[in-house]
This record gives structure tokens, sequence and C-alpha cells, in this order.
């Protein structure tokens, strides 16, 4: 059942066209009949999806009101689990992934569903860190230039940017007080030394969305330095 789940976690993702149905009004979709390991499936196929040549599908009404992908995971998924799991909550997350056009409204709404999925609670999945991720910067090229590598990059609120002593040290990371966003303190997020060995680390949390310009002390007259955005 793993393998339905996340067959019908992928699709949802992916699901242009996967719209939340008018109230009141059940509409047919269909399901794809597989054998695996002797037994038989049935695997939801995303709304307006015809039955692939040389199979068989079976065709199943929706209710009004509850994205298809939901009562699939419901007709699927026989365990305690699937009786205990937040459906309505499920449904709204899965429909955020779709319609949002935020990138981290789509990320954070795809790990609560997994979350769900899992068997999480919603007060759970909706902790500010529970979604939030760590991404890393090299500090000088792998070439031995000096830069950041990338030299700009894209976060959610709530996440974490590690930087990695990786060539031409020693680097440190200061932020420019004229190009942060109003009300962060630019000492609290620069660092107060130097990163002399390489794969020393430098990591900072942040919780503030706008545009952060940042530079090495040390080489900002070579030109090395970058941009963070937090969405």
């Amino acid at each position: 059942m793993k393998f339905v789940l996340a067959a019908c976690l992928a699709a949802a993702v992916s699901a242009e066209g996967l719209r939340k149905a008018e109230p009141e009004i059940e509409s047919n979709h269909l399901d794809l009949e597989l054998e695996i390991n002797g037994e038989r499936q049935l695997f939801p196929l995303l709304p307006g999806t015809k039955c692939p040549t040389g199979h068989t599908c079976r065709t199943r009404a929706v209710e009004g009101g509850v994205s298809p992908m939901i009562n699939s995971l419901k007709r699927n998924i026989k365990t305690p689990l699937a009786m205990s799991m937040d459906w309505i909550d499920m449904n709204g997350e899965l429909e955020t992934v779709v319609m949002s056009d935020n990138f981290c409204t789509r990320r954070n709404a795809m790990a609560k569903a997994a979350g769900l999925a899992a068997g999480l609670s919603m007060a759970a999945v909706s902790a500010p860190a529970y979604a939030a991720q760590t991404v890393e910067v090299k500090m000088g090229a792998d070439s031995g230039l000096l830069v950041f590598e990338p030299a700009k990059v894209t976060v959610c609120k709530g996440d974490t940017v590690k930087w990695i002593n990786n060539k031409a040290g020693p680097h440190n990371v200061v932020f420019d007080e004229d190009n942060i966003p109003d009300g962060v303190d630019q000492e609290k997020i620069s660092m107060d030394d130097q990163l002399g060995e390489p794969g020393d680390t430098f990591e900072m949390k942040f919780d503030t969305a706008g545009t952060y310009g940042y530079y090495c002390e040390p080489h900002r007259g070579a030109g090395m330095q970058a941009t963070l955005v937090v969405q």
C-alpha cells in the first residue's frame, strides 16, 4: 500500500488540471486495475485521463467538494491509519500543491500532505520547522576562484543556509547592512570570525522575507559577494 500512497502523492504534484469539484455534484473517474504479486489493485487515474489501451479500468463515483485523489486514497488504503487520518486537511494540502503559484507554499503543502499520510497530526506538520530545509553554499569554487557557489540562492522562511569553506580560504560571511530587510540585525546574522580549514561551516536560519546581500570580507575587493532571497 505504500506504493499506492506514493503514486497518489506524486500524481498530485504534477496534476495541472486537478481542481475541486462543485459542491453537491458527483462525477465519475477511473481506477486502473493492475495485478501486483498476484493481488488485484486499483490505482487512481487523474481526472480526464482515459484508460490505457490494453488495460482494464473501473469507474468510480467521486463525491462533490473533495479532490478525486482523496477519494482514491480512501478506497485504496484499507488500514487503521486510513481511519485515523484527517482527510479534510489532507484534501486542503493537496489542493494547495496544485493551485498555488508560490514555490514555498507548494513545498510546505506537499511536506504537510506527506506527513499526514505518514500518520502525523495536523499540529505536528503545521510546526514552523516541519518543512524547513538546509541549503548549502560553497565558499570558493572547486577551481579556486574567489566566489560563492551558487552566487544567488532562494530559500523559504524558516530555512537554514550552510556556508562551507571549500577553496582559497580563509573566508567569512558578512551581510551588507544597506542591503538586508528592514528590522534584521546585520551583526547577528554575520560571522564574527573566519573559516580557515577546508570543510569548516557556518550556518544561519532566516525567518524574515526579503533580499540579503553579503560578501566575504577578506576577498570583497576580488568581487566575492552573493545574494540570498528569502520568500
